[in-house]
């Protein structure tokens, strides 16, 4: 508030006017002696009524004048602005809003322009969320009839909240249903949602509001711009992400020994990943090499800070964090006999507490992936380990590749894996395909390639009921694959449309029954088949790996192949450990429960914890649920209970902002805007109090004659 505004406030304290006027009216009255009243002995006075107001109404009207006149001196000086869109000729407007609902957005908002997150937390300011979530509140509130809009949630994965609608109301109610998430920030994703969103709705003028700090892990991607017929608007340069964060990205137990990775934000000039550090054994990790990124960006988040285990509030273990750490697993022994879920914190503060505190308990490590691939068939000339273990390692899916000679015959050899991948096999013993089969029921997924081998199996040997059906090696009539027809692939669909084998299996039409195809042959067969299972499912391929007989395990979409297979593998409940935002998938289970438990791993059971149960989404027939926020879960499926765990997603500790091209942040879009003045309506109220006093003067004039003749 201005000085200029304090001192048209202050003229309120003029309503103290009319009490002195009021005070000062009241004169003693004249004296005049009566003589009959020396007969009479002097009573003395029990009460005084000389400092009662004679008429409260007329004061009330007089006080009242004063403090309107006092809001209408004010009024022009007040400036509370909001966010507002520009309309073109006052046309109609079709507007995506999209939110930004990931884990940076809990930040708070550092208005001062500083880089001290820390003083902006204590001085009581909002979150970017909740800055972003006003201000599409302030532009929802100024659609006009006419107008369509939707709204779009940027967390990974990229979400629709409400689609294109024209009901203003039904817009207000999809804002009030949005609540921040520990999610990944997908902008790309939620920039295409809503476009598409747009596309083809009669207004002519189409804009998407993207409400972000741009802080979704790509800073060197290409700049947010709009496109020819839809504009992309930034509006909020005080959401753009800055200041440091170190977080917990994951922490898992096994017996007496807990690993805990930390990352914290790479330098704002920090080039690729900005991760560097290694890992160390409970003790200060090793000075980074001269000229390395660690040893160049210089202290981080991680300056005086230590890593904590906790049972409850009892310390079981301690370290210190180094001062130049942008991302280390460290290891800490436990002591003997300590509660099974333990809290890993970390001291000190940042600019995102919500990440600072993961659980710890025995998660099993990275997620195993059995393979059963001769490398005298499938390798590399120029060396090195087959073309499956490079492009998992590639990828880095926090996946462990587990090489196996062959297929287990027991079923309990295969229960320490969430994925089996089967190269080329030449059929399975029935002893083999029992044990397959119920390991992929109980929830298993399996990937199968088909080749010459496979074609050939001996007498016994088969894939029944993995897929169904006789397999036959022949030429392959057409070449490629239609893109059109594999869109599980993604955008490396478009890489396979000149893939020239030597030859490829055939399958019976029973393989495709009750299945999906992913892919197709341009001649229309089955290239990559999909097979539910029981509780999993077998994904199976018409092309072995082996480089002799195509080059598809050398192409992008071969990797593509594999971050599918071992997504759905992880969905499935392979893994203990899944990223906030990512989906576990139930397939044969009738009763499924999830709920989120609020422990601290002190002495008190999980069982008695708080617990916030999460809505179970059915799918193409298929239970889903996205777990939101990060922390401890407790699953129950058909009645049987399990423990699982949520993470942050590392990327989203990158708090680097993405560029925004300038046609994003042109001023023809939208800006901050006056509130409606309220001068006229208070000076309106100011002309009724004052024809009021009038004519309560009026009438006080009348009464005084009248009450003199009476007296």
């Amino acid at each position: 508030m201005s000085f200029v505004t304090l001192g048209a406030l202050l003229v309120a304290l003029l309503v103290g006017a009319p009490v002195a006027a009021h005070l000062l009216r009241r004169r003693r009255a004249e004296e005049r002696p009566f003589p009959p009243a020396r007969l009479v002995p002097p009573t003395p006075p029990t009460a005084r009524r000389r400092s009662l107001l004679e008429d409260r109404a007329l004061f009330s009207t007089r006080a009242l004048s004063v403090l309107a006149l006092a809001v209408l001196g004010a009024t022009p000086l007040l400036r509370c602005s909001h966010l507002a869109l520009s309309r073109k000729a006052g046309a109609s407007v079709a507007l995506a809003i999209v939110i930004d609902d990931s884990l940076s957005m809990r930040a708070p908002v550092d208005r001062a322009g500083g880089a001290d997150a820390r003083a902006a937390q204590e001085s009581g300011a909002p979150s970017r969320f909740e800055r972003a979530l006003e201000a599409a509140r302030e532009l929802a509130g100024g659609l006009a009839p006419g107008d369509a809009a939707a709204v779009v949630l940027a967390g990974a994965p990229a979400r629709v909240a409400l689609a294109s609608t024209t009901n203003l109301a039904a817009v207000s109610e999809a804002l009030a249903a949005v609540a921040p998430s520990d999610r990944a920030t997908d902008l790309d994703g939620a920039l295409d949602l809503a476009r598409d969103l747009l596309r083809g709705l009669p207004q002519g003028d189409k804009r998407i509001v993207l409400l972000s700090d741009l802080a979704d892990g790509s800073p060197g991607a290409p700049p947010i711009a709009g496109s020819p017929d839809i504009a992309t608007w930034v509006p909020l340069e005080e959401l753009e992400a800055g200041g440091e964060d170190c977080g917990i990205v994951r922490a898992d137990r096994s017996g007496q020994r807990a690993r805990i990775r930390v990352v914290c934000t790479a330098a704002a000039g920090e080039g690729g990943d900005g991760l560097a550090g290694a890992g160390r054994d409970g003790g200060a990790a090793p000075p980074a090499p001269a000229g390395s990124a660690a040893g160049a960006a210089g202290a981080t988040a991680a300056a005086r800070r230590s890593l904590e285990v906790r049972a409850g509030d009892v310390v079981l273990g301690k370290v210190a964090l180094d001062p130049r750490l942008r991302a280390e697993e460290i290891s800490l022994d436990l002591p003997a006999e300590t509660p099974e879920i333990l809290t890993a914190a970390l001291t000190g503060g940042d600019a995102i507490a919500a990440d600072d505190r993961a659980p710890l308990l025995s998660a099993g490590g990275p997620l195993s992936i059995a393979a059963v691939v001769d490398p005298a068939i499938t390798h590399v000339e120029t060396g090195g380990p087959p073309p499956l273990e490079q492009a998992l390692s590639a990828l880095d899916l926090d996946a462990q590749v587990r090489p196996l000679p062959s297929v287990p015959e027991h079923e309990g050899e295969l229960s320490a894996h969430a994925g089996l991948i089967v190269d080329d096999a030449p059929g399975f013993t029935p002893e083999v395909r029992r044990s397959l089969a119920a390991w992929v029921e109980r929830g298993g997924v399996a990937l199968l390639t088909l080749g010459p081998r496979a074609a050939a199996a001996p007498l016994g040997a088969g894939f029944e009921p993995l897929v169904p059906g006789v397999v036959r090696w022949s030429a392959s009539p057409a070449r490629g694959v239609d893109p059109a027809t594999a869109g599980w692939l993604g955008p490396s669909a478009a890489g396979l449309t000149d893939v020239a084998p030597r030859g490829r299996a055939t399958l019976d039409a029973a393989a495709s029954e009750g299945a999906e195809v992913l892919a197709r042959w341009k001649d229309g067969a089955p290239f990559l088949v999909r097979r539910p299972l029981g509780r999993g499912v077998v994904l199976f391929m018409t092309l072995p790996f082996s480089t002799e007989e195509s080059d598809v395990a050398l192409r992008p979409a071969f990797l593509s192949l594999l971050d599918g297979f071992v997504g759905a593998a992880r969905a499935r409940g392979g893994a203990r450990r899944l990223a906030a935002g990512d989906t576990w998938t139930f397939d044969g289970y009738r009763d499924v429960k999830v709920e989120r438990v609020r422990y601290d791993g002190g002495p008190g059971a999980a069982s008695s914890a708080p617990r916030e149960a999460l809505p179970v989404a059915e799918v193409e027939r298929r239970l889903r649920v996205s777990p939101p926020l990060a922390g401890l879960y407790e699953l129950t499926l058909d009645g049987e209970r399990s423990t699982r765990v949520v993470s942050i997603p590392e990327r989203e500790i990158d708090l680097r902002p993405r560029r925004v091209a300038q046609s994003a942040r042109a001023a023809e879009l939208g800006g901050m805007s006056a509130s409606i003045d309220a001068s006229p309506y208070v000076a309106l109220v100011l002309l009724v109090l004052l024809a009021a006093e009038l004519l309560l003067r009026a009438l006080g004039a009348r009464r005084a004659p009248a009450e003199g003749q009476a007296g």
